[in-house]
């Protein structure tokens, strides 16, 4: 007979291990490539000891001069909170009940909820990897109080998706001291409007323009994702004014994707931070915009298979991978060995004192499984990344016509 008790053991025992794999390797491919450490955690920190330059006791002599000074490598100590991942799934009393006597229905109804559980982690984790931490998702450029939509300002609507509890906040208005929370209930992407519950809490300009939006809760609580390495002004309690070796490299000089545009910027990155780029993000549209280019140019188009079953196509064997995530217009030529998800341990469920981990909803007859995982990502060389921004969303000027060599 199936019971709570008979939940939680599966809970523990059987789905568990599935959740872990999923959300470490099947979430998103960059992720996959990034090692996992539970080193350097002190408490509720990380705190990494980054090499800064290189060991400066090297020079040349006379047979028998005096030989060189010796000079220790110098560091600096990166210093990061971790982050708290939360993910919940709810079951209720009469669904328990309902399969008690039938285990195979039991087994489909946790399978569901499992599902969801993982369907929804692999959004929001997929889009903190490409974020800056703060949580912030868009921003808003108009509302529509009557009609019940928020018009988003520039992009970020990719960030959305339907059941999303979010909140809205004037952080610089005379409204700054509140914010609203919403659900999304659909999304237009033609228009750039997404439409939420609560269509009271828009009147009155107390969701102004440039107000920020972020998913519940996550305010300034989100992992450090990649976009934060280039646009955070502080970066593992460093400034980078004071420590310029921090700023990534962005290239800005080209209108349109090419091999000389990506190749650009590999050459860069080896000659100025001795960094090998092995892994490339960028938009499904600057993608395609990219084989459109090899197209045009009779190039072969070379495909790979990445960790957790992930395809793509290459350039000159490095994967060129097409997120929903990435910013607009954008791509990310990254080297990953240089990437360490510091985690406290990994995904497990919440218990109480006497281990459970299915807990009655005050007042409901719904029992709730909290998954909790404590972490952050680092980057030991942010200099050694570097993206191009502005990218032009068509091939201009037109492709000559060149079927000299192929890439490989």
């Amino acid at each position: 007979m199936v019971t709570l008790q008979t939940a939680e053991n599966a809970l523990k025992n059987v789905y568990l291990g599935v959740i872990s794999n999923q959300l470490n390797v099947a979430v998103n491919p960059l992720l996959a490539q990034i090692k996992h450490s539970t080193s350097n955690i002190y408490g509720k920190e990380i705190r990494k000891a980054a090499p800064v330059g290189i060991n400066g006791g090297i020079g040349a002599g006379a047979e028998d001069g005096e030989l060189p000074l010796t000079s220790k490598t110098n560091y600096v100590q990166f210093v990061a909170q971790l982050k708290n991942l939360y993910g919940r799934l709810d079951i209720t009393d009469k669904a328990i009940r309902a399969t008690s006597n039938n285990i195979s229905s039991f087994v489909n109804l946790l399978n569901d909820e499992m599902e969801r559980l993982i369907e929804a982690s692999n959004f929001n984790l997929g889009r903190m990897l490409y974020g800056t931490g703060d949580g912030v998702i868009a921003v808003v450029d108009a509302v529509n109080s009557t009609q019940g939509f928020v018009r988003l300002l520039g992009s970020g609507i990719q960030n959305f998706v339907e059941g999303m509890v979010v909140r809205m906040q004037d952080i610089s208005g005379s409204n700054k001291h509140l914010n609203y929370t919403f659900t999304v209930t659909k999304i237009d992407k033609a228009n750039n409007y997404v439409y939420v519950t609560n269509h009271n809490d828009l009147y009155n300009g107390s969701i102004a323009k440039n107000s920020k939006i972020w998913v519940q809760n996550s305010w300034d609580s989100e992992i450090t994702g990649i976009e934060g390495i280039f646009s955070n002004d502080t970066l593992y309690g460093l400034t980078k004014a004071d420590n310029p070796w921090l700023n990534p490299y962005v290239s800005t000089d080209t209108t349109y994707i090419s091999d000389n545009a990506i190749q650009s910027v590999i050459d860069h990155l080896e000659d100025y931070a001795n960094s090998t780029v092995n892994y490339i993000a960028t938009t499904k549209a600057v993608r395609r915009l990219y084989q459109e280019y090899l197209s045009a140019y009779r190039r072969n188009i070379d495909v790979t298979e990445l960790a957790g079953g992930f395809k793509t196509i290459t350039y000159n064997g490095i994967p060129v991978v097409g997120d929903r995530f990435v910013p607009d217009n954008t791509m990310y030529l990254l080297n990953t060995n240089d990437f360490t998800m510091y985690e406290l341990c990994d995904w497990k469920w919440l218990e109480d004192e006497s281990g459970r981990i299915l807990k009655q909803n005050p007042n409901y007859p719904t029992y709730t499984a909290t998954l909790v995982k404590y972490c952050e990502l680092m980057c030991d060389r942010p200099n050694g990344q570097a993206k191009i921004a502005n990218i032009a969303t068509t091939l201009t000027p037109p492709v000559e016509d060149d079927t000299s060599g192929s890439q490989s």
